[in-house]
C-alpha cells in the first residue's frame, strides 16, 4: 500500500464517521498529514507506512499542538519494522497512539475499541484488578493458590490487583477462563490513559512499543525548534530566553511581526513542523499564523490554513513581509507589516481578520 492510499483511507473513514475533515497536507514541513473534527473530537493524523519513521522531534510538536488546540495525535500505519502492525493492536510512539487502518475503522465506524496493546515483550492486555481480586477472594482463593494455577509469582497477582500491571494475552484468557469473569479492558484511542499507567511485567516502565515515553516536552523550548514570544504582561520574563536562536538577517523582519503579536497581548508558539509558523492564542482567540513575503508559495500555504483553522475553529492569518495583492485568501487573512504596525491591541488584530473573511465572502 502507498502512503496516499493510505490517507486516502485514513479521510474515508473519517468522513464516514461523520468528521469534519481538513484538506491533506502537501507542504513541508509537516507535523501532522490530515486534522479532523467531529463535536469536541479533533484529531491530528499522522499517516506513515512504517511507524519507526515518527522521528521524537514531529512527535513533540504533535502532542504540543494538541495540548494548545484540545486534540488528540493520532499516527496511522500499516507496519514496524518488518512487521504489520496487528489489528485490535494499540502501539505507543513517543506517547502517541499509532493504529493500522483497520483498528481505525472498528473504532471510528463500528464502535469496537482496540483491547491489546503492544510492547517491546510482546503483547499486552490492560485488565481490571479491582474485579480480579473480587472475584479470587469470592472463589476463597489466596494470591498463592491462584498464581499456582496460573504460573506466575504470587507478586504478580498481587501486581495485576493493586497497581493495573498488565497482563499477557495467555495469562488472561486463563485467568477469565478460571474465574469466569470478563477482566480485559478496552483502550479508549482518543485517551488511552490506561497505557500511561503500570505497565506489564515485562517491560520498562519508561519505554512503550520501543520509543523513550518522556512527559510532554514542549517542543518550542527544544533545540530543534525557536523559542516563545510571551504575551505583553510576560514581556520581562521572554526578556531572558535566548532570541539569537530565530534571529537571523534573512527572518528579522518576519520575526520583527512575531514579535509585535506578543507585544498585542498574545502568547505566540512558534512551530517547527507544521504548515504555520505558529499558534498566536489570548484569552479570546486562537490564531494559526504564517509570515512571509507575498508569492504562489505564500497562497498555496493560505488556502491549506484555510483549511485546517475551519477544522481546528481558530482565526488564520497571513502576515505580509511586503506588499499584498490580496486581502484573504477563504478564511485566511492577509495583513501587510504595515498594517500590523498600526495596530494597538488584540481586538485590532480579531476584527480585521473578521472583516477581511467577510470582503472575501
Amino acid at each position: 500500500m502507498s502512503r496516499d492510499l493510505l490517507a486516502d483511507q485514513t479521510i474515508e473513514v473519517l468522513k464516514h464517521a461523520g468528521f469534519m475533515v481538513s484538506d491533506k497536507c502537501d507542504i513541508r514541513p509537516r507535523s501532522f498529514d490530515i486534522a479532523a473534527r467531529r463535536g469536541e473530537t479533533l484529531l491530528l493524523c499522522k499517516i506513515l507506512l512504517n511507524l519507526d519513521g515518527l522521528t521524537e522531534e514531529t512527535a513533540n510538536e504533535m502532542r504540543y499542538l494538541s495540548e494548545i488546540l484540545g486534540g488528540t495525535p493520532l499516527v496511522i500505519g500499516e507496519k514496524t519494522r518488518d512487521q504489520p502492525l496487528e489489528d485490535n493492536v494499540i502501539y505507543m510512539r513517543y506517547k502517541i497512539t499509532a493504529i493500522n487502518i483497520q483498528t481505525f475503522y472498528d473504532y471510528f465506524i463500528e464502535g469496537i475499541p482496540p483491547m491489546v496493546s503492544a510492547s517491546p515483550g510482546g503483547l499486552y492486555v490492560p485488565i481490571n484488578g479491582a474485579a480480579l481480586k473480587d472475584a479470587r477472594i469470592e472463589n476463597n482463593m489466596s494470591l498463592g493458590s491462584l498464581a499456582g494455577i496460573i504460573g506466575v509469582s504470587r507478586r504478580t497477582i498481587s501486581k495485576y490487583e493493586e497497581e493495573g500491571m498488565h497482563a499477557s494475552i495467555d495469562t488472561v484468557l486463563m485467568l477469565e477462563d478460571l474465574l469466569q469473569i470478563e477482566l480485559a479492558q478496552p483502550i479508549d484511542i482518543l485517551n488511552p490513559s490506561v497505557l500511561t499507567g503500570p505497565k506489564s511485567e515485562l517491560q520498562n516502565p519508561s519505554k512503550v512499543g520501543g520509543s523513550i515515553a518522556h512527559p510532554l516536552n514542549n517542543p518550542l523550548n527544544n533545540p530543534i525548534t525557536t523559542p516563545i514570544h510571551d504575551s505583553a504582561e510576560n514581556k520581562s520574563k521572554s526578556q531572558s530566553q535566548p532570541l539569537s536562536k530565530i534571529q537571523n538577517p534573512a527572518e528579522s523582519a518576519e520575526n520583527e511581526m512575531l514579535t509585535y503579536i506578543s507585544t498585542l497581548g498574545f502568547d505566540v508558539k512558534e512551530t517547527a513542523h507544521a504548515p504555520f509558523r505558529a499558534v498566536s492564542k489570548d484569552k479570546n482567540s486562537v490564531i494559526l499564523t504564517g509570515v512571509s513575503k507575498y508569492n504562489a508559495s505564500t497562497l498555496k500555504r493560505a488556502h491549506l490554513m484555510s483549511s485546517i483553522s475551519d477544522v481546528f475553529e481558530t482565526e488564520s492569518v497571513f502576515l505580509i513581509n511586503g506588499n499584498s495583492k490580496v486581502k484573504s485568501v477563504q478564511s485566511t487573512a492577509f495583513i501587510e507589516k504595515k498594517e500590523l504596525v498600526k495596530m494597538s491591541g488584540p481586538e485590532d488584530l480579531i476584527e480585521t481578520i473578521e472583516e477581511r473573511k467577510v470582503d472575501k465572502k
